[in-house]
Parts: C-alpha cells; sequence; structure tokens
C-alpha cells in the first residue's frame, strides 16, 4: 500500500475520506474519544482489513458508528433502556450493544457472529461530517496496532498503522482521551461491559437503577473486553506511590513530586482521562527497550473507573 495520506478536516478533506471508505479503503478519523479506523460496516472485505491492519483478533466485536439514533435503530433493536440512554447520551462517548435487527446490512465480522451489535453516534464534528459525507455506518475500532496503546492524535495514528491504511484525518486532540463507555441492554437489567467516557453513575442516574457488571466469561462480548489491551511496550505496574530506581513514574495529583509525568497536577479525572493514552505513550519513549514504567494511585470513581480499567488492562500480562 502507498504511503498514508494526513487529510483535512474541510470539505475537501472529508470528501477525499468518503471516497476512500467508498472504495473499501480504511480511513482513520478523530472521534471526541480516540481516534477510530473506518470501513464500511457493510462490506465484509473492508471489514476485514480492519482485523489485518490492526492484527485484531477476528472474535473481537466491532463498534458501529451511526450518524444518529434513527440511523442506528436500522441496525440494532433499541430497547426502552437503550432509547433512554439514547436520548440522553447521544451524540456521545456511550456505546450500546443491543439486538442485532434482522436483515441489517452490518458484515458478520463487524458483530463476530453474536446476535447483538454495538452502536455508537460520535459527537466529534469531523467524525459526524464524515459520517453524513459517507452516507452509512462505519465499523471504526481504536486505529492503533491491536493491545496496543489507543491513539489521541493523528501522529499516534500514523506511527502504529503507517502505510497499512489509506487515510487518517486530522482533527486534533481528542478531547475525552478515552475510549466509549458499553452498555448492554439485551437480556434483563442494563449491564457496564466496559468502563469509558461516560462515568457509569451518569448512566446510572439516567436509568434511576444500578448497573450490573458483567465480566466476559469466554470470547469477548464487546470491544476492549481482552484481559490485555491498551499496553505500552515497557512493563507497567500499578498503584506505586515510590518508585523504583530506573521506573518512568507516571503521578496524578499533587502527591507526585518527581513524577516524570502527571496525568493531572491537580487531581482532576477530565484532564487525567484526556492524558492518559499520550502519557502512556511517552512514558514508554523515556523508559525505552527493556524499560519500566510505575503509575500513581487513580481514585476509582467517576471516570477514574475507566482510567483504573485501561491500566489494569496495560499491566496485564502480555498474551
Amino acid at each position: 500500500m502507498p504511503e498514508t495520506l494526513t487529510l483535512s478536516p474541510d470539505h475537501a478533506g472529508i470528501a477525499r475520506a468518503a471516497a476512500l471508505l467508498g472504495a473499501g479503503e480504511l480511513v482513520a478519523f478523530p472521534t471526541e474519544t480516540v481516534y477510530g479506523l473506518g470501513a464500511d460496516a457493510g462490506d465484509d472485505r473492508a471489514v476485514a482489513r480492519i482485523f489485518a491492519a490492526k492484527d485484531r483478533p477476528r472474535f473481537n466485536p466491532l463498534i458501529a458508528h451511526l450518524p444518529d439514533a434513527v440511523a442506528a435503530g436500522a441496525i440494532g433493536v433499541l430497547d426502552d433502556a437503550a432509547a433512554r440512554l439514547a436520548s440522553a447520551f447521544w451524540p456521545g462517548p456511550l456505546t450500546l450493544v443491543v439486538a442485532l435487527r434482522a436483515g441489517a446490512p452490518v458484515s458478520p465480522l463487524v458483530t463476530a457472529g453474536l446476535e447483538t451489535v454495538a452502536l455508537r453516534v460520535p459527537a466529534h464534528p469531523v467524525a459526524r461530517d464524515l459520517l453524513a459525507a459517507f452516507g452509512g455506518a462505519l465499523a471504526a475500532p481504536s486505529a492503533n496496532p491491536s493491545g496496543r496503546v489507543s491513539p489521541t492524535t493523528a501522529a499516534h495514528v500514523r506511527d502504529g498503522l503507517g502505510g497499512r491504511i489509506a487515510a487518517v484525518i486530522d482533527g486534533g486532540p481528542c478531547a475525552v482521551g478515552l475510549e466509549s463507555t458499553i452498555v448492554a441492554t439485551t437480556g434483563g437489567a442494563a449491564r457496564l461491559l466496559r468502563p469509558g467516557g461516560l462515568p457509569a453513575e451518569a448512566i446510572e442516574d439516567c436509568l434511576g437503577a444500578p448497573l450490573a457488571i458483567e465480566a466476559p466469561a469466554g470470547a469477548p462480548t464487546a470491544p476492549g473486553q481482552l484481559a490485555s489491551h491498551y499496553a505500552p511496550g515497557a512493563r507497567l505496574r500499578l498503584d506505586v506511590g515510590t518508585p523504583e530506581p530506573g521506573e518512568v513514574w507516571i503521578g496524578f495529583g499533587p502527591g507526585c513530586a518527581g513524577a516524570a509525568l502527571n496525568l493531572s497536577g491537580g487531581g482532576d479525572m477530565v484532564e487525567a482521562a484526556a492524558n492518559l493514552f499520550a502519557m502512556l505513550r511517552a512514558a514508554d519513549a523515556l523508559a525505552g527497550p527493556g524499560g519500566r514504567i510505575a503509575a500513581a494511585p487513580v481514585p476509582d470513581r467517576g471516570l477514574g473507573r475507566a482510567i483504573n480499567d485501561r491500566l489494569a488492562r496495560a499491566a496485564a500480562p502480555r498474551p
């Protein structure tokens, strides 16, 4: 494949990206969460290219991105709970796993052969412009090699997938910096499948009931459930108040004097979430080959739950 194009987030760039997607190519684009790697969700060969470019396991489902809830409802069945959440939080960093609608024009590679489908309506203006120009659903996992740190800038995408995809639209850094929260509403009580950029507490307030927590017993039922994921090259140690010699320490809050990097010096969760993946990449570069990274504790509430989820997966034993 020729060199990956970098497209501007203007009319001409969006039109070029939509044309490439229509031809079955892969195009990375910004969302409010992280950069996604887009392909025509109804094109088996295009979706297969996502798995090849990322070296992603085929049993791992993808998220279909849509321009609005009406388009989402043509692919998945939005039950009462899903419709309530969609009305409250779409467009935004929430993915809903619902029953796949019979005859929906979605490749079975998107759903990993399951009878459910993961749907999201992104809020980023570039993503929304691209979806409007393309005129269909885009399958779009994070635009990085599978299992590695998710990209929050176009440069991150080029570093990981340059030469393996047709283009990336450079829309600047992502504001949220964490993948979407994933909630399943099928089969009774709503279940949290992956914490993310929308705090679980906000979802529970909307539903008026607590979310059940579901961990996959076998193959993933939604993206982001693999035990080892979002990983830097260096080994990562968690909940570190005092780093060992040679460790690159990522701090959180004002009590981490001497940290090489700090997710948020003031202890702000929104800032920490936005900085997480970029700082994991920076720490990896500082640590170098065979190096070690240490991460300070982050309170496990609000966005902190999603931050800790990503850190735990980044620190998990590699397959």
